[in-house]
């Protein structure tokens, strides 16, 4: 019996990557596409699969993990839509419906972070937890809360990135690089937001400059803020500023200093504010899981 064909993407503000496989653990087919415009790069995707539906066979199924935010709730006008949006040009553009429209398919749709969760929940760091919380920190900062297992919707999603922090004003005198509220941890410790305040690539940044100190700072009191709001078994840190991997033991030393002994995990730090355990791959591994999901359902 020839195995069902499944379709994936992980949809960033920086690239979509889209894949093809029979499961998560077996991709075929991949490719990278930069995001421009919403016409440009949605056209670009849809191409993409359509090539690959005559080079494999057909594909039973589309999941797709998006930034946002966005409109989970079915029945809503705007369903299956990103809604307003940093991300310019690309506020109330259609996703869901999009691609089901034009790849003819049943689509699962949720956030990229939800989606980075489910790939770690499913094969990654998150394996056998069924309450944690996966943050991810690059271009944007957002996080996918799961909960009984499950990921945590709520009125809208969760948007962890814009939750408000206490500024260190006596040595942090940067406004902020979001669009909406300026100084949230999104438009304090973002990639683009390091970028903003030292005038350069983040990546360019030696590992003993001030930079990582603050940013550490940053995210250990969105670690503190996690940990009383969802009392997760686990934290999970992913995206491209946690490349730098020298952030760890900081964000974990300062996370203990704030917690001040109240409600501290029962575990070591280090197996509680953890990497991922699919580095790169989680989103597009939970998109294809999705995909699966979505296919079954239309089989029922």
């Amino acid at each position: 019996m020839t195995q069902k064909l499944y379709a994936g993407i992980e949809a960033g503000g920086t690239k979509f990557n889209c894949v093809v496989g029979t499961d998560p653990r077996n991709i075929l087919a991949r490719t990278k596409i930069v995001t421009t415009s919403p016409a440009e790069t949605l056209t670009q995707v849809c191409d993409f699969f359509r090539q690959q539906s005559v080079d494999l066979g057909p594909l039973s199924g589309l999941g797709i993990a998006c930034f946002g935010p966005l409109d989970l709730q079915r029945g809503s006008p705007s369903y299956g839509y990103i809604t307003a949006t940093p991300k310019p040009h690309w506020s109330n553009t259609e996703i869901a419906g999009y691609f089901q429209r034009e790849l003819n398919m049943p689509v699962g749709f949720d956030t990229d972070v939800n989606g980075s969760a489910l790939g770690e929940h499913l094969y990654g760091a998150a394996q056998n937890i069924t309450d944690f919380v996966y943050v991810t920190i690059g271009t944007g900062i957002g996080g996918g809360v799961f909960v009984g297992g499950k990921p945590l919707t709520g009125m809208v999603h969760p948007e962890l990135g814009h939750m408000r922090l206490p500024r260190k004003t006596e040595t942090d005198s940067f406004a902020g690089h979001c669009a909406f509220h300026g100084d949230c941890l999104e438009g304090l410790a973002s990639g683009p937001a390091i970028e903003a305040r030292w005038n350069c690539s983040a990546v360019t940044l030696p590992e003993d400059h001030p930079a990582w100190d603050l940013e550490a700072d940053y995210l250990a009191l969105m670690c503190v803020n996690i940990a009383m709001s969802y009392s997760p078994q686990r934290i999970i840190l992913g995206g491209g500023v946690m490349d730098q991997v020298h952030l760890f033991p900081l964000i974990r030393s300062k996370f203990e200093g704030l917690m001040s002994g109240y409600m501290l995990p029962a575990i070591a730090l280090d197996e509680y504010i953890v990497a991922p355990g699919l580095p790169g791959n989680s989103g597009e591994m939970g998109a294809l899981a999705m995909a699966i999901s979505a296919g079954e359902q239309r089989a029922d």
